[in-house]
């Protein structure tokens, strides 16, 4: 291990990747259309019913179809959902039961689990999503000079693997079969640190220690690794505390609470619509249409513009439209032009 005078950047850019200690990892769902996933359940079965109600042409654009999906396409079951395989354009059931998922790091939304609507819904992680699966979600990479998030998110719901970067990351659960079964750890690596550590170290323990000390480099995840006991168990109680928190006390049974002891509520219903709606026009500056207050006290004639003096004021031929004609004339692949904006009022 780095002595205690390495740097924090040496010691990250010795560390092993998140991938060698969670070797299966699976890429974000591809939903391929936005309607299939909504913040409540009542909204995607009237999409739902919507669809179905249309006909012909008209439900084919309500599904938007791509190359992986369209209405006339039969497609299997989800591993654990009960819905329909018949192709959509033939579909004349209920709405499958939503299910809960979590979009992008923190946030949670419902998702319609038809396969049929999905262009890539990773039916591998439906087959070990039970009440025992931890998914560790690593978010894509930030571009250079951006505000980094987490390193590292656990969910005990199935994530889409949304990333605030716009590049996939990867979903990694921790155990590669339904029940708690199968570790998905490196092979030898508790026994490893079990005897480097003279301690028991569960699964997860070692997704507990990730999530206290997962570093995003431009390489990826990288988590530390220590050999002193002392450290090990004091990042791992820390590690629990965050794992608790990002699973809302999916497992504990207690929900998170803010400082002080107090719990986060909603005093009030957001409504879905403002209650009334009021039109403001467009802005215009006081005074007469042509007066000095929006014309300005001069306007000077451009070289290129013609001059109306009949009534004694000049005003410019930039008042009427111009194709201005001079700069037509020096136009041309070698030309750069500089556009110097108006004064903002």
């Amino acid at each position: 291990m780095p002595s205690s005078e390495t740097s924090p950047a040496a010691v990250t850019g010795a560390a092993p990747s998140l991938g060698d200690l969670m070797p299966w990892g699976v890429a974000p769902l591809r939903p391929g259309r936005g309607w299939v996933m909504a913040p409540d359940r009542a909204s995607l079965t009237a999409r739902w019913d919507a669809l179905l109600k249309a006909e012909g042409p008209d439900r084919e654009a309500l599904f938007h179809a791509t190359r992986s999906r369209t209405p006339h396409r039969p497609v299997g079951q989800l591993p654990g959902q009960r819905t329909g395989t018949l192709p959509l354009d033939r579909e004349e059931g209920a709405c499958p039961d939503p299910v809960r998922i979590l979009h992008g790091a923190f946030d949670q939304q419902w998702l319609i689990p038809d396969h049929r609507l999905i262009d890539a819904a990773r039916p591998e992680l439906w087959r070990v999503a039970d009440d025992r699966q931890i998914f560790a979600l690593e978010p894509g990479q930030l571009p250079r000079g951006a505000a980094a998030g987490p390193a590292l998110v656990a969910s005990a719901l199935l994530p889409d693997g949304r990333s605030l970067a716009g590049r996939p990351g990867r979903i990694r659960p921790l155990f590669r079969r339904p029940g708690g079964r199968e570790p998905n750890l490196a092979p030898g690596l508790v026994p490893y640190l079990k005897l480097r550590l003279g301690l028991d170290v569960a699964p997860e323990d070692v997704l507990a220690w990730a999530l206290a000390n997962a570093r995003s480099t431009p390489q990826g995840c990288r988590v530390p690794l220590t050999a002193d006991p002392a450290v090990w168990q004091e990042g791992v109680e820390l590690g629990h505390r965050i794992l608790d928190l990002h699973l809302r006390g999916a497992r504990s049974g207690t929900k998170p609470r803010m400082p002080g002891g107090r719990r986060p509520y909603v005093r009030a219903a957001v409504p879905g619509r403002p209650g009334e709606y009021a039109y403001q026009g467009p802005y215009e500056p006081e005074g007469e249409i042509g007066s000095a207050a929006e014309t300005g006290p001069e306007v000077e004639a451009d070289p290129g513009g013609e001059t109306d003096t009949a009534a004694g004021t000049e005003i410019a031929a930039e008042t009427e439209p111009a194709a201005r004609p001079e700069l037509w004339r020096v136009a041309d692949d070698r030309q750069i032009f500089a556009l110097e904006p108006g004064q903002l009022p």
